[in-house]
């Protein structure tokens, strides 16, 4: 049986994934974390790449000629700029950096934030990719006449392995730069705030073969000839819903990690006047229709809160830290995970712990005492805002969300699946934890005609994965 490549990268690691919708297995796992250059946050995209061959070549040497395609997925929002030859123009920013700090209010004086979402159906984020492009524009206005050309980071990956460029849809879609309805980059906004529409390429549906690996990358990782790159969802959580093992329609999804991305799938663009004000995003789907959708912060508080633990000396792995939560009970003080303090990287004298303990002082909240009680508050703060998301968009769609389907991460994290269920009450799905490496996979094979269409490949996923069910109480 053929065998198929994801590579996975996420806002913490990077992995390289062999196998089919049936069967996984990580051959090569990697860091994947910012660095601060004088103040700025960056990505270290050619560590990364380094990284990403390293993983190939292990992938290849362990399965001679039964490889046929790779596809690659990242997080959304980030990119490149290249110039005419095609060479990277600076180190892409990390979505984190601070230059987006005010750009959003700036940029609504060229375009009403009514107006803007009318136009893109996107959310509201800073990090969006609109307002990181528009800051780097002006503050950088000599690097932008020198580009010719915009790549979000696994377009550009995918360029990297092949020599061709093209955008993909569902990473397309996270910029607000894109126009959901039309399917295509929203030119009048982009010429309107004073970037280059010459610059966005041709959009291509996920599940598109972009060419042969080039004859250098081949050469380098050890791939036998005629090894294709298919276009995943590129945005990894439109590869992750695609392998969500699901029989109805009725079901809402949450991809947990890093964020916490909680939606249901749509054939259109949902943008009302209720959306707008609940602050949702319309987002590229992998059959080329809609994942309706809210960014919630997500474990990142958690994941925050850890680096900061470590590097005081008291070290615990995740599943240390869940044990701790669970063994607490319930925390006695909530948050609000998209609080603006919780959205950057925490420093000395400023860390994520300490933000919590300054937003329970300003609330007159009970302080949690240990890592245990911050953990478990968090924990229970996303429930929350879950619960509250699945109220809205049930008020936005007038449909009843009977089921809640985790993928990703946090799927592993049982006691975050058990306060979802009771915060929601209905029954919840956690798994499988990789689900966007099996999504990318499965439409890799739908791209090369081994699997008729999405809906057999959750059926394959179901029939394969485990996946763990969280009864509410009751």
């Amino acid at each position: 049986m053929k065998k198929h490549i994801a590579i996975d990268l996420g806002a913490e690691s990077g992995r390289v994934i062999v196998g089919d919708v049936g069967k996984i297995e990580v051959v090569h796992r990697f860091p994947n974390l910012p660095v601060r250059v004088g103040g700025s946050l960056h990505w270290d995209l050619l560590g990364a790449f380094a990284e990403i061959k390293r993983g190939l070549k292990e992938a290849f040497a362990r399965y001679p000629g039964q490889i046929a395609s790779l596809g690659l997925d990242t997080w959304g929002v980030d990119f490149a700029l290249l110039d005419r030859s095609g060479e990277l123009i600076g180190n892409p920013y990390h979505y984190r950096d601070g230059r987006t700090d005010g750009v959003p209010e700036e940029l609504f004086r060229l375009v009403p934030k009514r107006e803007l979402y009318a136009i893109t159906g996107a959310q509201i984020m800073q990090i969006n990719t609109i307002y990181q492009l528009y800051a780097f524009s002006r503050r950088h206005p000599e690097l932008y006449r020198a580009a010719a050309h915009f790549l979000h980071i696994p377009d550009l990956f995918t360029y990297w392995l092949t020599g061709v460029m093209r955008n993909e849809y569902s990473i397309a879609t996270t910029s607000q730069l894109f126009d959901p309805t039309r399917r295509n980059w929203a030119i009048d906004l982009i010429r309107r705030i004073g970037l280059e529409p010459s610059h966005f390429g041709e959009i291509v549906m996920p599940g598109t073969v972009i060419g042969p690996l080039s004859s250098s990358v081949a050469q380098e990782v050890g791939a036998q000839s005629g090894v294709v790159v298919v276009a995943p969802g590129c945005h990894d959580t439109a590869s992750a819903v695609a392998a969500i093992p699901t029989t109805g329609g009725d079901f809402a999804y949450l991809s947990s990690g890093t964020w916490s991305l909680l939606g249901i799938e749509s054939p259109t663009p949902i943008i009302t006047d209720k959306s707008f004000s609940y602050n949702f995003t319309n987002e590229g789907a992998a059959d080329g229709g809609i994942r309706f959708l809210k960014n919630i912060m997500g474990l990142w508080i958690v994941q925050e809160c850890k680096r900061a633990w470590n590097a005081e000396g008291r070290e615990s792995t995740y599943a240390e830290l869940t044990r701790m939560a669970e063994e607490h009970g319930p925390a006695g003080f909530s948050i609000d995970p998209d609080d603006p303090r919780y959205l950057k990287p925490g420093s000395v004298g400023d860390t994520m712990p300490e933000r919590l303990l300054g937003h329970c002082r300003e609330g007159g909240q009970p302080l949690p005492s240990g890592q245990g009680a911050i953990v478990r508050g968090v924990l229970e703060s996303l429930a929350a805002a879950y619960r509250q998301t699945v109220g809205m968009i049930e008020e936005i769609s007038g449909r009843r969300v009977s089921e809640l389907a985790i993928i990703g991460g946090g799927s592993q994290n049982g006691l975050l699946c058990r306060l979802a269920a009771e915060a929601l009450g209905i029954p919840v799905t956690a798994g499988p934890v990789e689900a966007t490496a099996i999504g990318n996979i499965m439409l890799q094979q739908i791209a090369l005609g081994e699997i008729a269409s999405i809906a057999e490949g959750r059926r394959l996923v179901r029939d394969s994965h485990e996946v763990l069910r969280y009864a509410p109480k009751g």
